[in-house]
């Protein structure tokens, strides 16, 4: 072989070498934002009245959550509205994450941010996602997922319409739409009705006994007689088709409900919100049928409301804990 053919196979070669050092660093970066299922959990949520913005605590052991940012607020409303009911998911590429809440008691709007390292949030943008339903009452504790079979996000929250004089009304239900961009939206559809109404609906992605599914657990919003309580359904997807209706799983009075795994336990946390103790509280199961009280061994941060619960990774984790807001000024009394 010639001298300028071997220089051309030793370029070749270190082109080959480049090419596989930079899709195994690109790779390995992307795990590196995959959370495993011992990684830290944060809870997101607020605290009444619900103008102060959303809060965040870790653990990591599932039952533990200590307040991040010493107790203040980790994101805070810069347009007024309110921030209630907060739902945080990570986005399918693992780089980016999605925030979806209550924007108001009475409004055809939901709220949403964005960010790409939980530190720093786009301003929150209000998104009339039942704008095209007259006579909407409430649009409520709205989550996302990303719906594979689509390749889009699905939202989901709680509305009931008012009655008119040439229109009935209509009880609290769940309801949906699909977006690519948090921007457009297809059409409102109802997306749940079991013939009682139900609010604060939320999904699990489910690895049970060999069988792969979506949970899904809301409250039986029911009056008379005094329901207030979770159950749930399971489906194939996200889109459902939805199966039987379990019987409550926990005390009535409780709304909010979120599901976490911790080793072979499934936890359902929710916001037990009745005088005269109100607080968070739960249940877990092994089997999905037999549910156990937890609330001895739980430890919430105090006048937590309705939140969400998500991995992070280690480093992720030490990034929320190094942040530390300077603290307000304590107001001088004359």
């Amino acid at each position: 072989m010639g001298s300028s053919c071997l220089r051309m196979a030793k370029r070749k070669m270190l082109r080959t070498i480049l090419s596989t050092t930079a899709l195994l660093t690109l790779t390995t970066l992307a795990l590196g934002q995959t959370p495993k299922p011992t990684d830290p959990i944060v809870f997101a949520y607020f605290n009444e009245p619900g103008n102060q913005g959303i809060y965040f605590a870790l653990s990591r052991d599932g039952y533990t959550f200590t307040p991040l940012n010493d107790g203040q607020p980790w994101v805070r409303p810069s347009k007024g509205e309110l921030m209630r009911d907060v739902y945080i998911t990570r986005t399918p590429d693992g780089h980016h994450f999605r925030m979806v809440f209550t924007w108001d008691w009475h409004t055809n709007r939901i709220g949403t941010s964005e960010s790409d390292d939980l530190i720093h949030w786009s301003p929150e943008e209000p998104m009339d996602v039942m704008a095209s339903v007259a006579n909407t009452q409430n649009t409520w504790a709205p989550e996302t997922y990303w719906d594979a079979q689509r390749n889009n996000w699905l939202i989901i929250w709680a509305s009931s319409i008012n009655a008119t004089k040439t229109t009935p009304g209509d009880e609290l239900h769940i309801w949906a739409t699909h977006t690519k961009d948090f921007k457009s939206f297809d059409p409102p559809q109802k997306f749940f009705d079991r013939g009682f109404p139900c609010i604060d609906a939320t999904m699990f992605h489910r690895d049970f006994r060999g069988k792969k599914d979506v949970v899904m657990v809301l409250k039986d919003q029911t009056r008379d007689p005094l329901r207030y309580d979770e159950v749930w359904t399971s489906g194939p997807t996200v889109d459902g088709p939805w199966g039987p209706v379990s019987a409550p799983i926990n005390e009535p009075w409780s709304e909010g409900p979120s599901v976490i795994q911790v080793g072979e336990k499934f936890i359902v946390y929710y916001d037990h919100y009745r005088p005269p103790n109100p607080r968070y509280e739960g249940v877990e199961t092994t089997d999905w049928v037999h549910w156990t009280s937890i609330d001895d061994k739980m430890h919430f941060p105090v006048g937590a409301k309705h939140g969400s619960f998500f991995r992070v990774t280690e480093a992720e984790a030490q990034r929320l804990l190094a942040r530390h807001d300077p603290k307000p000024p304590v107001p001088v009394v004359p």
